[in-house]
């Protein structure tokens, strides 16, 4: 069980052959790491689910393979196009989650992928980011010189909407209890890849950024940032896994707001919860959540319909098909949340 989505494993993964899973995507969601919050957002899983298998299926037209199966209504296993009603399961090919070592002062550490043979979890999360934001992590980052612009090819932060000529890549952990960004040889070091797979790696991340960006430009976004996730089949072939390009996964703009979590997160930021949650993961990155004894207060109801309407209307526009009915358009959304938050 997941913060958003659950895992069903069918037939568990062995180190020779993959099993079967499907996720089955709810209506929860999660924000600043914390886990499941105290609302539920109606259709989010449907409207999920549908985003995530229309990305996963233009995949086929690149060649990128990946862990989808297809979505399941009435015990069959289906594509899209052939899909009567929304669904919010989706049936996955399963590789072996492989946990890091921890040393006796709690540093993790990864030599153990290094002696796997295929058929797990690459322990990455890749993040492309096309533009930066001004509360983007990565220009908090450059400013408290934890990292340089030089790195990265830059001379100076880029106005916030301006978009980068070149996309940049980042890295950060996936399984450890707090995400730790690194940089690139980092990641190369603790992925269980050689130089050549870790090489594709990158070259795959770039063309699925790509593409995201060319599939939502058609309907007025501008496509800011996102992430993926990868693993390695038994025969060591990249596969795409987890789900991408919804806007739990990616954030977008349209006419400079906003169209992900991260309106959530904005009404989440002026509360006493996320002081205190900032200030606990300042003391102690792996146990923080235990410590906090502020619990996050329930979204108003006008903005909970509003995000609601966010992930279905993106669903609809994005696909082409009506999902999900009177629901309006996503510029009005759009305008109605800038209203609520603002």
């Amino acid at each position: 069980m997941g913060s958003v989505k659950d895992l069903e494993i069918v037939q568990k993964p062995s180190k020779a052959k993959t099993g079967i899973g499907r996720f089955h995507f709810s209506d929860r969601y999660s924000v600043f790491d914390w886990g499941k919050m105290p609302d539920e957002i109606p259709h989010k899983g449907e409207a999920l689910c549908l985003i995530g298998a229309y990305f996963f299926e233009k995949l086929k037209d690149f060649g990128i393979p990946s862990h989808y199966k297809g979505l399941l209504e009435d015990g069959k296993v289906l594509d899209l196009k052939s899909l009567k009603n929304p669904s919010s399961v989706m049936e996955i090919k399963l590789v072996r989650v492989i946990k890091p070592l921890k040393d006796k002062k709690g540093n993790y550490y990864y030599e153990n992928f290094k002696e796997e043979e295929g058929n797990f979890l690459i322990p990455l999360e890749i993040i492309f980011r096309n533009c930066l934001p001004e509360n983007s992590s990565f220009v908090q980052r450059i400013k408290s010189g934890q990292i340089l612009l030089s790195e990265y090819g830059l001379t100076q932060i880029p106005p916030a909407s301006t978009i980068l000529k070149n996309p940049i890549l980042d890295f950060s952990t996936k399984l450890e209890p707090t995400d730790r960004y690194l940089k690139e040889i980092e990641a190369f070091e603790i992925s269980g890849l050689n130089e050549e797979e870790f090489q594709k790696l990158k070259e795959i991340t770039h063309k699925i950024n790509n593409m995201i960006t060319e599939e939502v430009s058609k309907f007025g976004l501008v496509h800011i940032d996102g992430k993926i996730e990868m693993a390695l089949d038994q025969k060591r072939n990249l596969m795409i896994v987890d789900v991408f390009g919804t806007p739990d996964e990616c954030r977008f703009f349209m006419d400079g707001f906003h169209l992900s979590k991260e309106v959530a997160r904005v009404f989440y930021r002026k509360t006493d919860w996320y002081e205190e949650i900032n200030l606990r993961k300042s003391e102690d990155r792996d146990n923080w959540k235990e410590k906090v004894k502020t619990a996050p207060p329930k979204l108003p109801k006008e903005l909970l319909e509003g995000i609601s309407n966010l992930y279905t209307s993106f669903c609809n526009e994005l696909t082409g098909r009506v999902w999900f009915e009177d629901v309006p358009p996503l510029k009005d959304v759009l305008k109605n949340l800038r209203n609520l938050i603002n």
